[in-house]
Protein backbone atom coordinates (compact mmCIF):
# COMPACT_ATOMS: atom_id res chain seq x y z
CA UNK A 1 0.00 0.00 0.00
CA UNK A 2 1.23 3.51 -0.85
CA UNK A 3 0.01 7.02 -0.29
CA UNK A 4 -0.52 9.54 -3.11
CA UNK A 5 -0.96 13.31 -3.02
CA UNK A 6 -3.37 14.35 -5.76
CA UNK A 7 -4.42 17.78 -7.00
CA UNK A 8 -7.38 17.93 -9.36
CA UNK A 9 -8.55 14.71 -7.75
CA UNK A 10 -12.25 15.63 -7.93
CA UNK A 11 -12.23 16.45 -11.65
CA UNK A 12 -13.07 14.39 -14.72
CA UNK A 13 -9.76 12.50 -14.73
CA UNK A 14 -8.89 12.81 -11.05
CA UNK A 15 -12.07 11.24 -9.67
CA UNK A 16 -11.54 8.11 -11.72
CA UNK A 17 -7.83 8.05 -10.90
CA UNK A 18 -8.51 8.20 -7.16
CA UNK A 19 -11.07 5.42 -7.53
CA UNK A 20 -8.46 3.24 -9.24
CA UNK A 21 -5.89 3.99 -6.54
CA UNK A 22 -8.30 3.02 -3.78
CA UNK A 23 -9.29 -0.17 -5.63
CA UNK A 24 -5.60 -1.09 -5.79
CA UNK A 25 -5.34 -0.74 -2.01
CA UNK A 26 -3.65 2.67 -1.89
CA UNK A 27 -4.47 5.81 0.07
CA UNK A 28 -4.75 9.36 -1.24
CA UNK A 29 -4.72 12.92 0.04
CA UNK A 30 -6.74 15.04 -2.38
CA UNK A 31 -6.62 18.83 -2.64
CA UNK A 32 -10.04 20.34 -3.36
CA UNK A 33 -11.87 23.61 -2.82
CA UNK A 34 -14.77 21.75 -1.16
CA UNK A 35 -13.47 19.01 1.17
CA UNK A 36 -16.83 18.64 2.92
CA UNK A 37 -18.58 17.91 -0.35
CA UNK A 38 -16.41 14.86 -1.04
CA UNK A 39 -15.54 13.63 2.45
CA UNK A 40 -16.37 9.98 3.06
CA UNK A 41 -16.73 9.06 -0.61
CA UNK A 42 -13.95 6.49 -0.32
CA UNK A 43 -14.12 5.91 3.41
CA UNK A 44 -10.85 6.26 5.29
CA UNK A 45 -8.76 5.65 2.16
CA UNK A 46 -9.00 9.25 0.95
CA UNK A 47 -8.51 12.46 2.94
CA UNK A 48 -9.71 15.68 1.32
CA UNK A 49 -7.90 18.92 2.17
CA UNK A 50 -8.51 22.56 1.28
CA UNK A 51 -4.88 23.66 1.41
CA UNK A 52 -1.32 22.35 1.51
CA UNK A 53 -0.96 23.62 5.09
CA UNK A 54 -3.00 20.54 6.06
CA UNK A 55 -0.14 18.32 4.90
CA UNK A 56 2.12 17.44 7.82
CA UNK A 57 5.89 17.65 7.32
CA UNK A 58 6.21 14.03 8.44
CA UNK A 59 3.77 12.63 5.85
CA UNK A 60 5.30 10.42 3.18
CA UNK A 61 3.85 10.20 -0.31
CA UNK A 62 5.20 7.71 -2.78
CA UNK A 63 3.98 9.88 -5.65
CA UNK A 64 2.34 13.21 -6.42
CA UNK A 65 -0.20 13.57 -9.24
CA UNK A 66 -0.73 17.22 -10.18
CA UNK A 67 -3.80 17.66 -12.39
CA UNK A 68 -5.47 20.80 -10.99
CA UNK A 69 -6.55 23.61 -13.30
CA UNK A 70 -9.62 25.51 -14.46
CA UNK A 71 -11.27 24.04 -17.56
CA UNK A 72 -9.67 25.67 -20.59
CA UNK A 73 -12.79 25.25 -22.73
CA UNK A 74 -15.38 26.20 -20.13
CA UNK A 75 -15.63 29.92 -20.97
CA UNK A 76 -14.62 32.53 -23.55
CA UNK A 77 -11.04 33.74 -23.16
CA UNK A 78 -11.21 37.26 -21.80
CA UNK A 79 -8.04 38.71 -20.27
CA UNK A 80 -9.53 37.92 -16.85
CA UNK A 81 -10.26 34.34 -17.85
CA UNK A 82 -6.75 33.83 -19.21
CA UNK A 83 -5.36 35.02 -15.89
CA UNK A 84 -7.60 32.54 -14.03
CA UNK A 85 -6.46 29.70 -16.27
CA UNK A 86 -2.84 30.58 -15.64
CA UNK A 87 -3.11 31.06 -11.89
CA UNK A 88 -5.13 27.88 -11.36
CA UNK A 89 -2.21 25.93 -12.81
CA UNK A 90 0.97 27.88 -12.15
CA UNK A 91 0.21 29.44 -8.76
CA UNK A 92 -1.12 26.15 -7.41
CA UNK A 93 1.89 24.22 -8.72
CA UNK A 94 4.21 26.78 -7.12
CA UNK A 95 2.44 26.16 -3.79
CA UNK A 96 2.70 22.41 -4.31
CA UNK A 97 6.46 22.63 -4.86
CA UNK A 98 6.85 24.62 -1.63
CA UNK A 99 4.86 21.95 0.20
CA UNK A 100 7.06 19.16 -1.16
CA UNK A 101 10.23 21.09 -0.28
CA UNK A 102 9.36 21.08 3.45
CA UNK A 103 8.56 17.38 3.72
CA UNK A 104 10.99 15.35 5.81
CA UNK A 105 10.97 12.61 3.18
CA UNK A 106 10.16 13.71 -0.35
CA UNK A 107 8.13 11.73 -2.88
CA UNK A 108 9.88 9.56 -5.41
CA UNK A 109 8.05 11.02 -8.41
CA UNK A 110 5.64 13.73 -9.53
CA UNK A 111 3.38 13.33 -12.55
CA UNK A 112 2.34 16.83 -13.60
CA UNK A 113 -0.32 17.77 -16.09
CA UNK A 114 0.03 19.77 -19.26
CA UNK A 115 -1.68 19.55 -22.65
CA UNK A 116 -0.98 19.15 -26.32
CA UNK A 117 -1.92 22.82 -26.55
CA UNK A 118 1.81 23.30 -25.83
CA UNK A 119 2.35 22.75 -29.58
CA UNK A 120 -0.20 25.36 -30.59
CA UNK A 121 -2.24 25.09 -33.79
CA UNK A 122 -0.70 22.85 -36.44
CA UNK A 123 -1.46 21.09 -39.70
CA UNK A 124 -1.49 17.34 -40.36
CA UNK A 125 2.23 16.96 -39.62
CA UNK A 126 2.75 14.38 -36.84
CA UNK A 127 4.08 15.97 -33.64
CA UNK A 128 6.15 13.97 -31.18
CA UNK A 129 7.80 15.27 -28.03
CA UNK A 130 10.70 16.75 -29.99
CA UNK A 131 8.44 18.96 -32.15
CA UNK A 132 8.45 22.75 -32.02
CA UNK A 133 5.52 25.00 -31.21
CA UNK A 134 3.34 27.78 -32.53
CA UNK A 135 3.60 30.64 -30.04
CA UNK A 136 0.05 31.39 -28.90
CA UNK A 137 -1.91 31.42 -25.64
CA UNK A 138 -2.23 27.65 -25.24
CA UNK A 139 1.52 27.28 -25.62
CA UNK A 140 2.23 30.08 -23.16
CA UNK A 141 -0.17 28.53 -20.64
CA UNK A 142 1.27 25.01 -20.90
CA UNK A 143 4.87 26.22 -20.99
CA UNK A 144 4.39 28.23 -17.79
CA UNK A 145 2.74 25.24 -16.09
CA UNK A 146 5.56 22.92 -17.11
CA UNK A 147 8.19 25.42 -15.99
CA UNK A 148 6.56 25.69 -12.57
CA UNK A 149 6.52 21.90 -12.18
CA UNK A 150 10.18 21.60 -13.21
CA UNK A 151 11.23 23.09 -9.86
CA UNK A 152 10.70 19.71 -8.18
CA UNK A 153 13.70 18.30 -10.01
CA UNK A 154 15.96 20.47 -7.84
CA UNK A 155 14.39 18.69 -4.84
CA UNK A 156 15.53 15.32 -6.16
CA UNK A 157 12.04 14.30 -7.29
CA UNK A 158 11.67 12.50 -10.61
CA UNK A 159 9.33 14.51 -12.86
CA UNK A 160 7.12 13.28 -15.68
CA UNK A 161 5.07 15.90 -17.55
CA UNK A 162 2.04 14.55 -19.39
CA UNK A 163 0.79 16.53 -22.38
CA UNK A 164 -2.81 15.41 -22.57
CA UNK A 165 -4.82 15.17 -25.76
CA UNK A 166 -8.63 15.53 -25.69
CA UNK A 167 -9.72 13.07 -23.00
CA UNK A 168 -12.75 10.92 -23.79
CA UNK A 169 -14.82 9.19 -21.14
CA UNK A 170 -18.29 8.64 -19.78
CA UNK A 171 -20.29 11.35 -18.02
CA UNK A 172 -17.99 14.29 -18.56
CA UNK A 173 -15.17 15.85 -20.51
CA UNK A 174 -15.49 17.16 -24.04
CA UNK A 175 -18.04 14.53 -25.09
CA UNK A 176 -20.56 15.79 -22.55
CA UNK A 177 -20.51 19.16 -24.34
CA UNK A 178 -20.43 17.79 -27.89
CA UNK A 179 -23.09 15.10 -27.67
CA UNK A 180 -26.44 16.92 -27.20
CA UNK A 181 -26.88 17.88 -30.91
CA UNK A 182 -25.93 14.36 -31.98
CA UNK A 183 -28.59 12.76 -29.79
CA UNK A 184 -31.28 14.59 -31.75
CA UNK A 185 -29.68 14.02 -35.16
CA UNK A 186 -28.26 17.55 -35.53
CA UNK A 187 -24.55 16.79 -35.15
CA UNK A 188 -21.83 17.30 -37.73
CA UNK A 189 -18.31 18.50 -38.40
CA UNK A 190 -17.00 21.74 -36.91
CA UNK A 191 -15.75 24.28 -39.44
CA UNK A 192 -13.96 22.62 -42.36
CA UNK A 193 -13.70 19.35 -40.45
CA UNK A 194 -10.13 18.93 -41.69
CA UNK A 195 -8.45 20.01 -38.43
CA UNK A 196 -6.81 17.11 -36.61
CA UNK A 197 -8.13 15.95 -33.24
CA UNK A 198 -5.75 14.05 -31.02
CA UNK A 199 -7.64 12.16 -28.33
CA UNK A 200 -7.17 9.56 -25.58
CA UNK A 201 -9.55 7.38 -23.57
CA UNK A 202 -9.67 8.32 -19.89
CA UNK A 203 -8.82 4.74 -18.89
CA UNK A 204 -5.60 4.98 -20.90
CA UNK A 205 -4.72 8.24 -19.14
CA UNK A 206 -5.00 6.49 -15.78
CA UNK A 207 -3.10 3.46 -17.05
CA UNK A 208 -0.33 5.74 -18.36
CA UNK A 209 -0.04 7.61 -15.05
CA UNK A 210 0.31 4.32 -13.20
CA UNK A 211 2.90 3.18 -15.77
CA UNK A 212 4.96 6.34 -15.27
CA UNK A 213 4.77 6.13 -11.48
CA UNK A 214 6.06 2.55 -11.51
CA UNK A 215 8.85 3.13 -14.07
CA UNK A 216 11.81 4.73 -12.24
CA UNK A 217 13.80 5.25 -15.43
CA UNK A 218 11.19 7.48 -17.04
CA UNK A 219 11.24 11.28 -16.79
CA UNK A 220 10.62 14.35 -18.93
CA UNK A 221 7.75 15.10 -21.31
CA UNK A 222 5.31 12.48 -22.60
CA UNK A 223 2.46 12.93 -25.06
CA UNK A 224 -0.64 11.17 -23.80
CA UNK A 225 -2.55 10.75 -27.04
CA UNK A 226 -3.83 7.62 -28.74
CA UNK A 227 -1.86 6.65 -31.88
CA UNK A 228 -5.00 7.13 -34.00
CA UNK A 229 -5.36 10.89 -34.36
CA UNK A 230 -8.21 11.74 -36.76
CA UNK A 231 -9.71 14.78 -38.45
CA UNK A 232 -12.73 16.45 -36.91
CA UNK A 233 -14.80 15.15 -39.81
CA UNK A 234 -13.83 11.56 -39.00
CA UNK A 235 -14.30 12.18 -35.28
CA UNK A 236 -17.85 13.52 -35.62
CA UNK A 237 -18.74 10.78 -38.09
CA UNK A 238 -17.51 8.27 -35.50
CA UNK A 239 -19.83 9.77 -32.88
CA UNK A 240 -22.75 9.49 -35.28
CA UNK A 241 -21.98 5.84 -36.04
CA UNK A 242 -21.68 4.97 -32.34
CA UNK A 243 -25.04 6.62 -31.63
CA UNK A 244 -26.69 5.50 -34.90
CA UNK A 245 -27.40 9.15 -35.73
CA UNK A 246 -26.80 11.19 -38.90
CA UNK A 247 -24.02 13.82 -39.02
CA UNK A 248 -25.34 16.12 -41.74
CA UNK A 249 -25.36 19.43 -39.85
CA UNK A 250 -21.97 21.17 -39.75
CA UNK A 251 -21.22 23.97 -37.29
CA UNK A 252 -19.87 26.80 -39.48
CA UNK A 253 -16.58 28.46 -38.53
CA UNK A 254 -18.14 31.93 -38.34
CA UNK A 255 -20.68 30.68 -35.77
CA UNK A 256 -17.89 29.17 -33.65
CA UNK A 257 -15.92 32.42 -33.73
CA UNK A 258 -19.00 34.52 -32.97
CA UNK A 259 -20.17 32.41 -30.03
CA UNK A 260 -16.86 31.30 -28.52
CA UNK A 261 -14.37 33.92 -29.67
CA UNK A 262 -10.65 33.13 -29.49
CA UNK A 263 -11.29 30.04 -27.38
CA UNK A 264 -13.50 28.49 -30.05
CA UNK A 265 -11.12 29.39 -32.85
CA UNK A 266 -8.06 27.83 -31.19
CA UNK A 267 -9.69 24.79 -29.55
CA UNK A 268 -12.42 23.87 -32.04
CA UNK A 269 -11.25 25.10 -35.44
CA UNK A 270 -7.54 24.35 -35.03
CA UNK A 271 -5.84 21.12 -34.08
CA UNK A 272 -2.72 18.99 -33.76
CA UNK A 273 -1.74 15.53 -34.98
CA UNK A 274 0.10 14.39 -31.86
CA UNK A 275 1.85 11.02 -31.56
CA UNK A 276 2.88 9.30 -28.27
CA UNK A 277 6.40 8.34 -29.41
CA UNK A 278 8.10 8.25 -26.00
CA UNK A 279 5.33 6.23 -24.34
CA UNK A 280 5.38 3.66 -27.12
CA UNK A 281 9.18 3.45 -27.08
CA UNK A 282 8.97 2.74 -23.34
CA UNK A 283 6.68 -0.24 -24.06
CA UNK A 284 3.37 1.29 -23.05
CA UNK A 285 0.34 -0.17 -24.81
CA UNK A 286 -2.99 1.60 -25.23
CA UNK A 287 -6.17 -0.32 -24.46
CA UNK A 288 -8.00 1.99 -26.86
CA UNK A 289 -5.82 2.67 -29.89
CA UNK A 290 -8.64 3.22 -32.37
CA UNK A 291 -11.33 5.88 -32.11
CA UNK A 292 -14.00 3.34 -33.08
CA UNK A 293 -13.16 1.20 -30.04
CA UNK A 294 -13.02 4.17 -27.66
CA UNK A 295 -16.36 5.60 -28.76
CA UNK A 296 -17.91 2.14 -28.75
CA UNK A 297 -16.88 1.65 -25.13
CA UNK A 298 -18.13 5.07 -24.07
CA UNK A 299 -21.29 5.56 -26.14
CA UNK A 300 -22.70 2.18 -27.08
CA UNK A 301 -25.10 0.95 -24.40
Amino acid sequence: MAKFLVTGGTGFIGTQLVSHLVSAGHEAVVLTRSPGKHAGKFGDSVRYIAGFDEVDNAEFFMAVINLAGEGIGDKRWSDKRKKQLLESRVALTDELVKCLARLQVRPEVMISGSAIGWYGASDATPLDESAGFNNEFTHELCAAWEQSASAVEALGIRLCIIRLAVVLGKDGGVLKKLLPPFYVGLGGRIGSGEQYMSWIHREDVIKAIQFLVSSPGMSGVYNLAAPDAVTNRVFTRGIGMALSRPTFFPLPAFVVKTVFGEMGDRLLLQGQNVVPRRMQEAGFTFDYERLEDALGDILVK
